[in-house]
């Protein structure tokens, strides 16, 4: 018999009868339905029908859908759903989940997520967990990223929903990357380093990932790698293109004595006096240490030493955009905006 799970807010427990209204409602909630595979309207006899079938079977069965409801501690308020459904005679799973829009951007869904996956592995004993995501719902991606979850390939034309032909993210998670997740460093660094790239620590550069999903933020290290053995050519004021190329810093990040990110810069020229930060990679298992606002404080100082007296920038608007550390340093948006990116400056 599956025992309810409790975790700091929430409580996870079997389905009831009387879930059928607040399943009717969530799945009829056209914003909490956008990415989602079942169709509106959905009939409250069918959300009715279910519940009361769920509410029957005492554990997860295997190659059938199962939900978990997600509700207050205690058990008084209803905030969304888990669905599992266990493959492989109970040795593998899948996983998904949605909540109610009122419930959104509390961490909700991350922190009952963790605990389905926990319970997964460390219970259940299964070998993978799985799950699938529309490319376009960079929220529900976070969540998954959030819980160690690694993306593993994009399903092109995987499915049909209605008339249209949609796509898949595919994202996986086995019990030793989800040790690794839960044994990250949390501590913010107490030293931080730029420390010149060369062939003693290039290995070291080329194993640093950000989450896919901000990827539409920062480039992977291995374009920048590119960029760095093929600089571009410099641009005029006017945006002609000049016969010099671009002077690139380019540093690895060290946080008490180990690789965890990346930096490269733009170096002032006669032709551009202005750096311009490139790129900032923190490494997904790095993150939320405080060390990208650090290493904008670094490379501030170094836009200084070089003798310049302003800085430019650029940044991806977006769920999981770097935006804020920027703004909070004093960047302020120029007005441009070119590839979809804002251009910021700050005054040194």
């Amino acid at each position: 018999m599956f025992e309810p799970i409790d975790t700091q807010r929430l409580l996870l427990r079997p389905t009831r009868p009387s879930d059928a209204q607040s399943f009717f409602e969530r799945r009829n909630d056209p914003d909490v339905a956008q990415h989602q595979d079942w169709d509106v309207p959905y009939p409250l006899e069918q959300a009715e029908a279910s519940m009361a079938a769920l509410a029957d079977l005492k554990v997860p069965p295997v190659d059938e859908w199962w939900v978990l409801t997600v509700a207050n501690h205690d058990d008084t308020e209803i905030y969304g759903d888990l669905v599992l459904k266990l493959g492989d005679d109970g040795r593998t799973a899948e996983v998904g989940y949605s909540f109610d829009r009122a419930h959104w951007r509390k961490g909700f869904a991350t922190e009952a997520l963790s605990a389905l996956v926990d319970w997964l592995f460390f219970t259940q004993g299964v070998s993978r967990v799985s799950a699938m995501l529309h490319p376009e719902n960079a929220r529900s991606a976070r969540v998954l990223e959030s819980c160690g979850f690694l993306f593993e390939g994009y399903l092109r034309n995987s499915y049909w929903r209605g008339d249209v032909n949609e796509d898949d993210w595919v994202y996986g998670l086995t019990p030793q990357q989800y040790r690794a997740w839960l044994d990250r460093p949390r501590h913010n660094p107490d030293k931080i380093e730029l420390v010149e790239i060369d062939a003693t620590n290039l290995s070291q550069v080329m194993k640093l990932e950000t989450h896919h999903s901000q990827e539409s933020f920062v480039s992977p290290v291995m374009v920048s790698l590119a960029q760095m053995a093929v600089p571009p050519f410099e641009e005029g004021p006017d945006g002609t293109k000049l016969d010099s190329q671009v002077v690139l810093w380019a540093r690895v990040v060290h946080a008490d004595g180990e690789p965890v990110g990346f930096v490269l810069v733009e170096e002032p020229t006669e032709a551009n006096p202005e750096p311009y930060l490139m790129r900032l990679l923190v490494d997904r298992l790095h993150q939320r240490r405080g060390i990208g606002s650090k290493v904008v404080d670094r490379v501030l100082e170094q836009a200084r030493a070089w003798g310049a007296e302003s800085m430019t920038i650029s940044w991806a608007p977006g769920v999981g955009s770097p935006e804020p550390i920027y703004l909070s340093k004093g960047f302020v948006p120029t007005g441009r905006i070119e590839h979809g990116e804002v251009e910021g400056r700050i005054i040194l």
